[in-house]
């Protein structure tokens, strides 16, 4: 289809941005914090790790969903938006069991007009951490 390829490089909304959180954790391997495309950001999973260290936000479950939302959070601003605009969450936990008490975290952040969320029960996560979080969410 002559033309086609010039149209697509040309409309801008359709181009992936590569997103850099400075004030969240590094990654740890060959992805992006997050890619932006259209009016869409898409995070990857953030780990409960201090940013500044790269160590667990305690031992628990409530500290680690804490500071995986506020790397989450990070992420987003970085990406010029917020929690507001997160569309959907994933969570993934090590231990159903757990899921209460990240709850109880994660209401603190999903104040109103929750996000849709799925959370499932994975074998294991990086670090050996207890949960990971990654969002969808629209440019604000």
């Amino acid at each position: 289809m002559p033309g086609f390829a010039e149209v697509k490089r040309e409309n801008k909304m359709n181009q992936k941005k590569v997103i850099i959180a400075e004030k969240a954790p590094k990654a740890i391997g060959p992805y992006s914090a997050a890619i932006a495309f259209g009016n869409l950001v898409f995070t990857s999973g953030q780990l409960g790790i201090l940013p500044e260290t790269g160590e667990p936000a305690g031992e628990e479950i409530k500290s680690q969903t804490r500071q995986a939302l506020l790397n989450v959070k990070a992420v987003l601003e970085a990406a010029g938006t917020d929690l507001q605009h997160v569309l959907k969450t994933t969570v993934f936990l090590r231990d159903m069991n757990d899921f209460s008490a990240m709850n109880e975290i994660y209401a603190e952040f999903f104040t109103e007009n929750h996000p849709a969320r799925s959370a499932v029960q994975v074998a294991k996560l990086p670090k050996g951490l207890a949960v990971e979080i990654e969002v969808i969410a629209a440019l604000s």
